[in-house]
């Protein structure tokens, strides 16, 4: 170990050896923050914080004032209706139609204390509905919490890379898996967490068939919503639409998250919209287990979210609900404020190649993966676990794509928290880093 480096090597060390990690390239975000944390406090040396997926801008002020008239006006002494919200419900059913061009009722868009609660009800129904169908099928890379949720529910779950599988290779890579009979729902998320690729109408129409085919439901993660830079979605009510399998089949149901594209992250709130045919579904599984309940959307919400929670926060439902509300008639372009990670993004990717670095996922089907929240790097001869580990060295805190499904050696870098005030001292540790690497 080089004991130049930008922080005190032995400081680091020391704090990784004290966690006691069996593999490091396993270490979890919070691992890592802690790892972070902690050598930051010991040394008064900040750390380039590329490691967590949380969101570095300020929201609007649509949605903060709407929150803080709706707290004024009494909302927080009441508990919030367990299915959402009124106002949220109808906004949110205009924002699925105006932006993905698809009809799903007010009744059927359910609010959720963000994504992470959207997926972790949605598992627990679609298994319910399900018990002999055991496990879910991740089109990885991935959000690795979603798996956490399976475990705690005692869902197995089966993965592959779609590194090398797009297009028709895609669909049948899916297919071989869902021939078991054992695959319950299929989830990705899109655009990619951490690739950034994106799949395409034909990919998406493509698993919709596989649905249909084998009655599987498909959990669409889109807390990225419309972020894929290359084409612009932020006109209500007009093509191009974010691309969804809700377009081709009624066996789903979206995750739409507050928390990136509206940069609402801290009020845990989020939607989730269930096809109204799905909703309405009954099953003899949920039947037997309810007595007698056995419609898909009612056990969502009064089972399954009744129990989690008892609803979501009620004034954080008036914010969203005014941030649809304004997209959809054409008052606010949610998107154009984070556009800021498109331009972060370009000029990190830059630093990281012009020091050695390459790109890990970079063909979107014939195209650059476009420039967002994440992307991905590799070292030449380096694992990803042993660069992320070197990387502290040089005061950059970032997690190996081990962790999210991907079998490829590299890294996820977010670009969230690097701001322009950053920049040169990333690339100067950067630099660093380079010169000290060199083969």
């Amino acid at each position: 170990m080089n004991n130049n480096t930008p922080i005190d090597s032995k400081v680091v060390t020391e704090v990784i050896d004290s966690m006691g990690l069996p593999d490091f390239s396993k270490a979890t975000i919070r691992e890592v923050v802690a790892i972070a944390n902690k050598v930051e406090a010991l040394t008064g040396k900040k750390y380039v914080r590329m490691e967590m997926g949380v969101p570095g801008l300020k929201p609007d002020a649509i949605g903060t004032e709407a929150e803080i008239a709706a707290l004024r006006n009494g909302v927080a002494a009441k508990y919030p209706m367990l299915d959402g919200h009124p106002d949220l419900k109808q906004q949110a059913s205009r924002f699925v139609k105006a932006f993905i061009d698809v009809d799903i009722p007010a009744r059927c868009c359910i609010p959720t204390s963000g994504s992470m609660q959207g997926a972790f009800a949605s598992f627990m129904t679609i298994y319910h509905a399900n018990p002999e169908r055991d496990t879910v099928l991740f089109i990885d890379p991935g959000f690795p919490v979603q798996k956490t949720q399976l475990d705690i529910i005692g869902l197995k779950h089966e993965s592959f890379d779609m590194f090398n599988y797009r297009g028709n290779d895609l669909i049948a890579k899916v297919e071989s898996y869902l021939a078991s009979g054992k695959i319950s729902a299929i989830i990705y998320s899109n655009p990619n967490n951490p690739s950034w690729m994106c799949l395409t109408d034909d990919e998406l129409r493509g698993i919709a068939e596989l649905a249909d085919k084998y009655d599987i439901i498909v959990v669409e993660d889109l807390a990225y919503f419309g972020m894929d830079f290359r084409r612009d979605i932020s006109h209500p009510y007009e093509a191009p639409f974010q691309p969804s399998v809700a377009k081709y089949t009624d066996n789903c149901l979206l995750m739409i998250s507050g928390s990136k594209a509206f940069s609402y992250a801290g009020q845990r709130i989020g939607v989730v919209a269930i096809s109204e045919k799905l909703f309405d579904r009954s099953y003899e599984a949920l039947g037997q287990r309810y007595r007698g309940l056995s419609k898909f959307g009612n056990i969502f919400v009064n089972r399954i979210l009744y129990c989690l929670s008892s609803g979501t926060a009620h004034s954080a439902q008036f914010a969203l609900a005014a941030m649809f509300k304004a997209a959809c008639d054409g008052q606010y372009n949610f998107l154009e404020g984070v556009h800021e990670y498109e331009r972060r993004a370009n000029a990190i990717k830059k630093m990281f190649i012009d020091n050695g670095f390459r790109l890990v996922y970079a063909d979107d089907l014939g195209q650059p993966v476009a420039d967002g929240f994440y992307f991905t790097v590799t070292y030449p001869g380096m694992t990803g676990g042993e660069l992320m580990h070197e990387l502290l060295y040089y005061g950059i805190s970032i997690i190996s794509l081990d962790t999210t499904g991907s079998l490829q050696q590299g890294l996820r870098v977010c670009v969230s928290f690097v701001d322009e005030s950053q920049f040169p001292t990333l690339a100067e540790r950067l630099k660093a880093f380079g010169n000290d690497h060199k083969k």
